[in-house]
């Protein structure tokens, strides 16, 4: 438990800073007293939404290598798939952020977008989606490092983009008299502060990089690939349930939006040790997989879920007191201050179980099967959304069909939280009782001195 606390803790800080930069954007934004303009962000955020949840995915699979490496006491094996994670991510991000730069438009239309809201979001997608590159190089050397185990440098790494932003926000917004734009700038410049602490924390301090070469590259495809690939549709997913929300709430006009708009930015900060935690108790399984502790990957199980428990109920606590306050922080009034008001007073005590979510995918990805995370999280994104979103609108009526849409959603994710977990457990359970000559999936092909050949493990501290 004081590994899960200390490495969710130190990653909820860096992690958080992430989220605290979209959460400031929309706040200034939303002090130029224009709902339209809170729409826009909005909107725009659930598109770039997609490309960080790509990011994720892909950092996902270098921590789960790079930290089963280390776990095998292999770091020569370390530094190969560290380097072959980052070249691999800054060709993907780029890719995909220019391929969608030309749709950005008709993706907005999708979500219900229209008239100069649509114009703003466009514009604003068009400033920040080529700078996706750097969001996730910054978001893949903060995973290394918490595959090393350096959970204070992977923190300052996303702490930094908070920090940048924190700073530049007023100043191109107000200052500057860029609005929208100064908001775009602001983010742009912080996902440079990212890459740039990120490298310095992992090619310098660590060195846990080597010469990049075509050939190492493409053998650690495959590899990558295997993890990856699961990853990203399990993380896409969660996009796709997003986007399919905003779509039906949009039809009760732009305050609705807005109010949307506030819970997108204000989620993450508040349940960010969830998100934290995922990523956390990752490189714990991970290293305790490589040395074949399955006791200790079922306790890290067990701690994670005691943790989302007490912290998802405070969390609950604290929005609940203050959701006044918050409604008034932002400025919404309307539909969107009654969205606000309805999460934070009901629909914030289901989170606990999206954490739950979280914690068994991110088993699921370390253990080896990447493949049962993807079908949760599709399953979730779709049977537990559309349906009982649509349910809770029908229940709740015309008047307050955006409140039932969100009831909905949180009990679809209650459903699929305990499920994801009770599938968990088995999954582990499975794994320690395979013979002890029969490893769990190896780090990519192993080096000549790998423990996997040797029948050697270390835990590296795990």
């Amino acid at each position: 438990m004081r590994h899960v606390v200390e490495m969710t803790v130190t990653g909820s800080i860096g992690l958080v800073s992430i989220f605290f930069v979209d959460l400031l954007n929309l706040f200034y934004i939303a002090q130029l007293g224009e709902q339209e303009l809170a729409a826009a962000i909005g909107y725009a955020g659930t598109v770039l939404f997609f490309l960080t949840s790509f990011g994720i995915g892909l950092s996902i699979a270098g921590t789960a290598l790079v930290s089963r490496a280390l776990g095998a006491g292999d770091r020569h094996r370390a530094r190969q798939l560290a380097t072959s994670s980052l070249v691999l991510v800054a060709i993907a991000m780029t890719a995909i952020s220019l391929g969608m730069l030309p749709v950005s438009g008709w993706l907005l239309t999708t979500l219900g977008a229209a008239g100069r809201t649509h114009a703003i979001a466009d514009r604003f997608l068009w400033m920040v989606m080529p700078a996706t590159v750097f969001l996730g190089l910054g978001m893949m050397y903060s995973s290394i490092l918490r595959a090393a185990g350096d959970a204070k440098r992977a923190m300052w790494v996303t702490l930094a983009g908070g920090i940048v932003t924190a700073i530049a926000d007023p100043i191109l917004i107000f200052g500057f008299g860029l609005g929208v734009d100064g908001a775009a700038i602001a983010s742009v410049i912080s996902r440079l502060a990212m890459l740039a602490l990120g490298w310095h924390s992992v090619v310098r301090v660590h060195k846990l990089t080597s010469r990049a070469t075509p050939a190492h590259v493409i053998s650690d495809l495959k590899p990558l690939a295997r993890i990856a690939v699961p990853a990203i549709l399990t993380n896409l997913a969660t996009p796709l349930g997003n986007s399919i929300v905003t779509a039906m709430i949009a039809r009760y006009g732009d305050g609705a939006v807005a109010g949307w708009a506030v819970l997108g930015r204000l989620v993450p900060v508040a349940f960010g040790a969830f998100f934290a935690l995922s990523g956390s108790v990752g490189p714990i399984m991970g290293q305790n997989v490589g040395a074949r502790l399955f006791p200790r990957v079922r306790q890290t199980l067990t701690d994670s879920l005691t943790f989302i428990a007490l912290y998802g109920l405070a969390v609950w606590l604290i929005l609940f007191a203050l959701s006044g306050p918050i409604v008034h922080l932002f400025g919404a009034t309307g539909e969107a201050a009654a969205v606000i008001r309805f999460f934070c007073v009901y629909a914030a005590l289901a989170w606990a179980f999206n954490g739950a979510v979280f914690v068994a995918n991110a088993a699921f990805n370390n253990l080896g099967f990447a493949t049962y995370s993807t079908v949760f999280n599709w399953a979730r994104a779709t049977i537990g959304t559309v349906p009982f979103a649509m349910a809770g609108a029908w229940i709740a009526g015309p008047a307050h069909g955006a409140e039932g849409i969100i009831a909905g959603q949180a009990v679809g994710g209650i459903v699929f939280g305990i499920a994801s977990i009770l599938i968990c457990y088995r999954v582990i359970d499975r794994l320690g009782q395979r013979p002890p000559d029969e490893p769990p999936m190896p780090a990519g092909p192993p080096s000549a001195n790998s423990p996997f050949t040797s029948g050697k493990a270390a835990t590296a501290g795990a």
